[in-house]
Formats: C-alpha cells, structure tokens, sequence
C-alpha cells in the first residue's frame, strides 16, 4: 500500500505520540487532567516547555537530560518512551502497510497503532507506580469495540465469532482467563494471584486481538515473567540478605473472595469503564473515586526483583498483535500434530 520506505515515516509518528505519552504516564496516576493544562511543563520547575525541549528523543540527548529551564534532570524514561513507541510504530506500519507480505489494511494498522500505544502507557505507568489507569484499559476495551463495529458495518466475515461480535468475545474471554486465574488462587490458595488492573487490562487485550490471540498472548506473558522471575530469584540471591524488613512482609490480607466476585461482576458489566463518566456509580460499586491518587516519585527506581505481572501482559499482547501470522501458523500446525493429522 506504501512504498517499503516509509516504515521511517511510522517511526517519527510513532516517537510524536510517545512524547504524548509520557504526558499520560506522568499525568493519570497524580489525577492530572492530561488535556489541562494543553502544554507540556518541567515535572522539576513546572516551566512551560517549548519547541527546543519537545522534540522527540533529540531534545533530551541535546539536553543531555536536563530541562533547559532549571536544570534538574529529566529521566531517561521520557527518550526510552519515545524511542519504544516509535518503534512499535514502525513495525505495525511494516506489517500492516509497507511490508512486502501486507496485503495493506489500514483499519488494521490504526488499531494496532493505537493499541501498542495503550500499552506502552499502561507498561510504563505499572513500572513506576504499580497500577494500571482505568482510563488505559477503557481506551483499549472501547477501542476493540469500536474496530468491530466497523467490520460489521463492512460486512467482514471475522466481525462475528458465532453468535457474539467478535470483540466481544475477545472481551469475555480476557476477562474470563485472568479473573479466573485471580478467583481460583484466592479459593486454592488464599493469595491474591492477580491485580484488578492486570484482569481488565485482558478484557481489553482480548477485544482487541480476539480470543484466540488474546489467550496465545497470555501464554507468551507467562512465559516472559515466567524467564525473568527465574533472573529475578537469581539475582535475589546474589544480593547482601539484612532481613531488616522481612518481618514486615506478608501482613497484608488477600481480598475477600466476596469483594472478587463483585468487582469480577462489575468489569464484566464494565461499571469501571461507565464510571469514569459517572464516578459515584464508580464510587457506589467499588467502594472507590476512580480518580483518587497517591503520592509518588517522580523517578521510581525499580527494580527488576518488584516487577508486577501487568507489563508482561502488555509485552504479551504487543508480541501477539505484530506476530499473529507466524504465531496462528504454528498454532494451527501444533494441533494438527495434536489431532494426529500432517
């Protein structure tokens, strides 16, 4: 559909919106309003940032990670950001519009684009402050949800999975796995096995690339933080034990199994994502403002011990949306093997 050359021109795109990005990463979990005000500021000094200081990735290496105001450093998680984004950019635009395999499909190459970008915000912020925004999530539900409504308008075949549009589906079945790996660890093992914002991050992964990639994409998290938690165990071990803080650890109680199945209930009948235009309906089923905040750092360090499962889930979905032709070829493949067929 375009000349193979102008995956550089996803790439600049693509870094354009991780500067937005980070404006989401940094905005959401402190309850700022990311369109208020309308320009970018120093998170140090609060100066209204310019040209000079907002181009992306060249600015801050200009800069040399200082903000040319004040002075304080800017952390390298804005040009990584821009630099992440961008690249996921240009890979869907390879994928969907460039490559010499696309059969160049731009509806396609707009959702994806927009989805890596949900999930880019949604691994950064989880990074930093260990949540997911509802807002991230609801972006992505609604997303999958508005792509399908027009291939039903377009009278595609894959608009439908029986008799349930297919994001919908995709929807359900996210939703379905995580929840019910959160519900079976609290009831076998009274745990907390999974956070509220990792279930109805799935529900959104799942009406985006639809069950079958949704679950191929949960097999990959799995196997990620499944690699890095072996690391993190090794690396644990090396380190100098001073046991100071150790008994402090576990005195948080799990969620009740009654508070799970409620709130399981109100993100099937997606109360959290009505309740971001209504918050005391938010605020009467969870017990919670959906914009309260906490304090936090500006510049986290985080360490690859503290991890949570959610940017795994997201590297997952990412994996699965730019490799779903080799990824439903070797599922296809594995059952017929499975089936006894050649």
């Amino acid at each position: 559909m375009f000349p193979e050359w102008t995956w550089i021109v996803g790439l600049w795109i693509g870094m354009c919106v991780g500067s937005f990005l980070n404006v989401v990463v940094y905005r959401l979990p402190r309850g700022l309003s990311i369109w208020q005000p309308v320009y970018s500021f120093c998170p140090g000094c609060k100066h209204r940032l310019t040209l000079p200081d907002l181009v992306p990735v060249f600015s801050w290496l200009v800069l040399r990670g200082r903000c040319r105001h004040c002075g304080n450093p800017i952390g390298a998680r804005y040009m990584v950001v821009e630099l992440v984004t961008g690249a996921l950019w240009a890979a869907v635009w390879w994928a969907t519009l460039s490559g010499p395999h696309t059969m160049g499909d731009p509806l396609k190459a707009v959702v994806l684009s927009l989805f890596v970008s949900a999930l880019v915000a949604a691994i950064f912020t989880d990074l930093a402050h260990y949540i997911i925004p509802d807002q991230v999530n609801a972006f992505m539900l609604l997303l999958g949800l508005g792509a399908n409504a027009v291939t039903i308008a377009q009278g595609r075949p894959e608009a439908w999975l029986g008799p349930l549009p297919s994001s919908v589906a995709g929807a359900l079945t996210g939703f379905g796995v995580l929840w019910g790996i959160a519900f079976l660890g609290r009831l076998l093992f009274r745990k907390d096995a999974m956070g509220h914002g990792d279930i109805k991050m799935a529900r959104g992964i799942g009406a985006v690339l639809l069950p079958t990639m949704a679950v191929a994409s949960f097999g990959i998290a799995v196997a990620l933080g499944a690699v890095f938690g072996l690391l993190a165990i090794a690396l644990r071990k090396r380190q100098p034990q001073d046991g100071g803080d150790e008994e402090d650890e576990g005195t948080e109680e799990p969620e009740t199994l009654g508070s799970l199945l409620w709130c399981g209930l109100g993100y099937l009948l997606c109360v959290d994502v009505l309740g971001l235009a209504a918050p005391k309906v938010y605020e009467k089923w969870f017990g919670e403002n959906p914009y309260s905040t906490e304090e936090f750092e500006d510049e986290p360090r985080v360490e690859l011990t503290m991890i949570p499962f959610g940017p795994y889930l997201a590297a997952g979905a990412i994996g699965a949306a730019l490799f779903e032709g080799p990824i439903r070829s070797a599922l296809e493949a594995y059952l017929r093997s499975f089936q006894g067929g050649s």
